[in-house]
């Protein structure tokens, strides 16, 4: 079923919640859930803080937001909410989707065929023309290619692309296009029918941390994955972990064992990565590819409130404390160890996060430090 966009103050909300401290995509969608809706989660939220022992947490102001908006407006660009019909299908079905992408280009965003290529930013010259070959036979099949805008593999595989519209990830803010020398490319990605995507605010500076975060949603995006070289240690096999944990389908281009760059490939073909010598294979495991057989991770607005109820007991609060450690651990296997309720569960575990005191991945939950 359709649902009807946001409205202009809600979508405000929704800026202000998701760029709040400490609250993430999973925590926005559990906030959204437990209080219907994004205003009366900002109203909830230093109160929630304050209970998980955690210092004044910081919320922009109305006018912050109003300005970001301002801002992304006057580059051209638009926010895209994941109520909105433009948003990328099949990143609602990862667990945490992000609730608003800045976005620069066509709707191409919401292209239901789409392959993710990845690969070395020190790649070799072979490994670039099978990026460039892989990528100009899928857009001229009628896929769109993903990447993450980086040196080497991402970028041949964007340039090929460019005729057919490609979608381009990004790990910081839309004005703080990385690496400076790819803005060209970023450019003609967009005059070429193409998008520029990221969920970072404008003037963020993107950190080492941001990259993997980047990946997934190239991951997410993308009904499938295509390796063209890697190192044993690389940001393109975390790339590769992530589209496994999404459940999608995972290529890789075989490589000399000679060469490193080789080696995450030839290691993920070993684990059980489809081998791919050309378009064709690729092609072939996705035509029937469908994320819709997938959870949808729905944020709604207002109607999903939960009865704030079920608050919870000092004693709850001192035994789910004994019961977290270091090691990420389900929500449900903490529910099963304390006995607590789930719903008071829920609302211990947002305290703690937006605290500062625990980091959730999904729906596993550690302390942090």
């Amino acid at each position: 079923m359709q649902r009807a966009n946001l409205s202009p103050k809600q979508r405000v909300a929704w800026l202000r919640l998701i760029r709040s401290d400490n609250v993430g995509p999973s925590t926005f969608r559990a906030l959204i859930n437990r209080f219907g809706g994004a205003e009366a989660a900002l109203d909830a939220l230093p109160h929630l803080a304050q209970r998980g022992g955690g210092r004044t947490i910081r919320i922009p102001s109305q006018g912050e937001a109003e300005d970001e908006m301002a801002g992304i407006d006057k580059m051209g660009a638009r926010l895209v909410a994941v109520t909105d019909p433009d948003y990328p299908p099949h990143l609602k079905h990862v667990a945490g989707p992000p609730p608003l992408l800045t976005v620069m280009g066509d709707a191409i965003l919401g292209a239901p065929r789409t392959v993710g290529i990845v690969g070395a930013r020190n790649a070799s010259a072979a490994g670039r023309r099978m990026a460039q070959m892989l990528a100009n036979d899928l857009g001229t099949g009628g896929y769109v290619v993903v990447s993450g805008l980086a040196r080497g593999i991402d970028a041949a595989a964007h340039k090929a692309a460019l005729a057919s519209g490609t979608i381009a990830v990004m790990a910081g803010g839309l004005d703080r296009l990385y690496p400076p020398e790819n803005i060209d490319l970023a450019q003609a990605i967009v005059d070429q029918g193409g998008a520029l995507v990221t969920e970072m605010p404008l003037g963020w500076e993107p950190r080492a941390r941001d990259f993997p975060r980047r990946n997934r949603l190239v991951a997410g995006i993308s009904l499938g994955v295509v390796i063209v070289e890697a190192a044993k240690r690389s940001g393109s096999l975390i790339t590769a972990r992530l589209a496994l944990e999404q459940d999608r389908e995972v290529f890789a281009v075989p490589g000399s064992p000679l060469d490193p760059r080789a080696e995450g490939g030839n290691h993920l073909i070993q684990q059980g990565a489809k081998l791919v010598t050309c378009a064709r294979d690729i092609v072939s495991e996705l035509t029937h590819a469908d994320p819709s057989r997938l959870p949808l991770f729905e944020t709604r607005e207002p109607e999903d409130a939960h009865p704030v109820d079920n608050e919870p007991t000092d004693d709850e609060r001192g035994r789910l404390i004994e019961a977290l450690s270091h090691a990420p651990t389900a929500s449900d296997v903490l529910i099963e160890a304390t006995g607590i309720a789930a719903g008071a569960m829920q609302i211990m575990l947002l305290e703690l996060e937006l605290a500062g005191r625990i980091e959730r991945t999904g729906q596993l939950f550690a302390l942090r430090g």
